[in-house]
């Protein structure tokens, strides 16, 4: 049977994981899912202090917004970010934390994976949202991208799920996979322009073209894939302009790359998934 024809015959217990997963992540918390607002505002908080006031990171003005917020412009990165390694991390386990409905009933195995991520849309709308209607106050204007900000979220939501799926089943078989991705997602996020602007590598590789350093430092900055989505969502939301061209199409490809390539992985190893969990 075919990936669409699979998802299509589970989309009832997609949409019931979903939202158990939903209403499962703050369950019997005081504030429920206002952590989903407390969590990134407490990290924008710590990095706005450590990189915005301490190391006097430079801001840049938006382009056509005018508006020149280090918090703001450090959201506009670390939303989509958060929402990525969130989906990864949490993709990931979804195998092992669900072994037993795993071995007691049979059904489309990705769709636990598949769940997990589109559970963290549900935050990640709500993040942007409010990120909105804070860029709104202080005059940025992004609601004219709304239709293109679907897309780059549909896009990133792909290409996590993609890479999640892959995870996935690698965290069955070898249950270290877990401890490299997290140390691989801190080197991760360091190696994007989240916490600094992309002017400060391009500065660095004029530096090193100037003192006769041929290393293509720029160029392999470029390849990240996530160095690429948070340039389309700052495009938008903090310049308020068109994304470069070259960004949305990178985006496009390496979504259905991870995507296809995540399916293939767990279509060809998951024959022995209930035996090693």
């Amino acid at each position: 049977m075919s990936v669409i024809g699979d998802l299509k015959d589970s989309r009832g217990l997609l949409v019931n994981l979903t939202l158990r997963e939903v209403r499962g992540k703050y369950k019997r918390t005081l504030l429920g899912q206002g952590w989903s607002l407390l969590n990134p505002i407490a990290v924008l908080l710590i990095y706005t202090l450590v990189f915005g006031f301490v190391l006097r990171v430079p801001v840049p003005i938006g382009e056509n917004s005018g508006v020149q917020i280090f918090a703001l412009y450090l959201a506009c990165g670390l939303i989509p970010w958060t929402f990525f390694s969130n989906s990864v991390t949490s993709g990931m386990g979804a195998l092992l934390g669900n072994a037993n409905l795993l071995r007691k009933v049979y059904f489309w195995r990705p769709t636990l994976v598949v769940a997990s991520v589109f559970a963290w849309d549900v935050t990640f709308a709500i993040e942007l949202l409010v990120l909105m209607a804070a860029l709104l106050i202080v005059g940025s204007m992004p609601l004219p991208w709304l239709p293109l900000l679907l897309l780059a979220v549909v896009l990133l939501t792909v290409f996590a799920l993609g890479i999640a799926l892959m995870l996935s089943v690698a965290n069955v078989y070898f249950r270290d996979t877990q401890h490299f991705v997290s140390i691989g997602m801190q080197l991760w996020f360091y190696a994007t322009p989240i916490v600094y602007p992309y002017s400060l590598i391009q500065d660095q590789a004029d530096r090193m073209a100037a003192d006769g350093n041929g290393f293509p430092l720029e160029t392999i900055y470029r390849l990240n894939p996530m160095e690429r989505f948070v340039s389309v969502f700052r495009s938008m939301l903090y310049d308020n302009t068109w994304p470069q061209w070259g960004d949305v199409l990178f985006c496009v490809v390496v979504a259905a790359a991870s995507l296809g390539i995540g399916i293939w992985v767990f279509t060809r190893s998951q024959h022995r998934l209930v035996e090693e969990l």
